[in-house]
């Protein structure tokens, strides 16, 4: 008996010295792929996003990353910054343009370009890569030139390993604008793959070799462990800043919070709010090429709604503030060329705009009826409260009304009333008032 419980310990033991290795040996075989998301125009949060997930990937031993791209493009110098990290990855990058609808427009195409590997969804486009001024308007003639050359250099230098067909390709999208389909850039060999989703895109990466450091690196993506790396909240709110709807609303709400500060010192809601909200708004309108003659205006509306407030004129500087308000975020946002960058919202300016108007001649409304309403204190405003008669009341005696006392008498026909008893202001003769007695009921 004892030597087979020997025998079965030592066949236990032997299974586990293969299988525990084995298993280890295969846990340390499974691939393992951080998946970053951009999302929106070319901003520094996003480029510093990418680093951090570079950083992140790195520090989790990953085996390759996946960048899912979804961008109208933004500044050349945002641009380079995020082609610099991308090519100095020490993990091979595949830039993927997802999900279907997405574009990497503009200064997106050379990120595309500077990923090891390059892939696409369906109903994706790519391209559209000639440059603009700050403020999306023509650049001039010779400068346009040599932004152009610059960049179509660049372009060479990223494509040259796809070939000629490709390099055509990234070249024409800076010099003429020309845009591509996803098909229409594989066909080209511009980038690497077609595929529907992540899953698809893993399987077609399995076995594929990339040149990382001039050393070659071939992809095990079979059973691989997918990491995402989300932005974090603050960068979320950042990149959200940017979108002009959104930008709008904190300018708006931001600058109602602080004019309620002002009208009303004291508390710190209201301030902490509009600082915060003008703080994202300054942000934003440090990215999105803007107008500022509608910055101008807008601030014109709102000197407006305040002088309302201040010397009412029965809503004539409040219909004025309303159509500069209207007119100054319509000429901020949608008076500026540039292609890729979402517009603000007409009926949400429209609405808003009135909404704010409204807002303003409720308040003006109310302090005008202040006005109006006559100033009554002292013993004008005692009749018809109510008190306890202090001392009994036959006819006169004292009562307390309001924390106070007074000389009192009885209004005529009024019985006498005992002390305590419940008494009501008729009228006030002087100083002494004429109270009745109020029956408990």
């Amino acid at each position: 008996m004892r030597a087979r419980i020997i025998s079965l310990i030592l066949l236990i033991f032997l299974l586990n010295s293969i299988i525990l290795p084995a298993s280890a040996q295969s846990e340390e075989k499974q691939p393992t792929v951080v998946v970053l998301t951009a999302s929106g125009p070319l901003t520094s949060t996003m480029a510093g996003y990418i680093r951090r997930g570079i950083d992140q990937a790195e520090a989790r031993s990953a085996d390759f990353i996946i960048l899912r791209l979804n961008t109208p493009g933004g500044e050349v110098s945002l641009m380079t910054d995020i082609v610099e990290t991308l090519r100095g990855s020490p993990i091979p990058v595949v830039v993927y343009v997802a999900p279907e609808g997405a574009i990497a427009g503009s200064a997106g195409t050379l990120i595309t370009l500077a990923g090891h590997l390059a892939a696409m969804a369906p109903g994706t486009a790519i391209g559209a890569a000639s440059p603009v001024g700050m403020q999306g308007e023509e650049i001039e003639s010779t400068l346009d030139r040599k932004v152009k050359e610059i960049l179509k250099a660049q372009a060479r230098s990223l494509a040259e390993r796809r070939g000629p067909q490709a390099v055509a390709l990234a070249e024409d999208t800076i010099e003429n604008a020309k845009a591509a389909s996803a098909s229409e850039a594989l066909q080209a060999n511009l980038v690497d793959f077609i595929a529907r989703d992540l899953e698809d895109l893993l399987a077609q990466l399995d076995g594929r070799q990339v040149n990382l450091g001039g050393q070659p690196r071939t992809l095990h993506t079979l059973n691989a462990r997918v990491i995402e790396i989300n932005p974090t909240l603050i960068e979320r709110i950042l990149q959200a800043a940017t979108n002009p709807n959104i930008l709008f609303l904190l300018l708006t709400i931001g600058v109602q919070a602080i004019l309620i500060e002002f009208s009303s010192p004291g508390g710190w809601v209201a301030g902490f709010v509009g600082a915060v909200c003008l703080l994202l708004a300054v942000y934003g309108l440090g990215v999105i090429p803007v107008n500022w003659v509608g910055l101008l205006l807008m601030a014109i509306a709102f000197v407006l709604f305040y002088l309302e407030t201040q010397t009412p004129t029965l809503g004539a500087l409040t219909a004025a503030g309303a159509a500069s308000f209207i007119a100054g975020a319509l000429v901020l946002f949608n008076t500026v060329p540039a292609p890729g960058f979402a517009r603000v919202s007409v009926p949400l300016v429209v609405i808003t705009g009135v909404l704010v108007a409204l807002t303003f001649s409720a308040v003006v409304a109310i302090a005008v009826k202040a006005m109006r309403t006559p100033l009554r204190s002292g013993p004008q405003t005692l009749p018809g409260q109510r008190g306890r008669a202090v001392s009994p009341l036959n006819p006169r005696g004292t009562v307390q009304i309001s924390g106070e006392q007074w000389s009192a008498r009885l209004a005529p026909g009024q019985p006498a009333l005992e002390a305590g008893a419940e008494v009501e202001v008729v009228s006030v003769e002087g100083i002494r008032l004429v109270v009745k007695g109020v029956e408990e009921g």
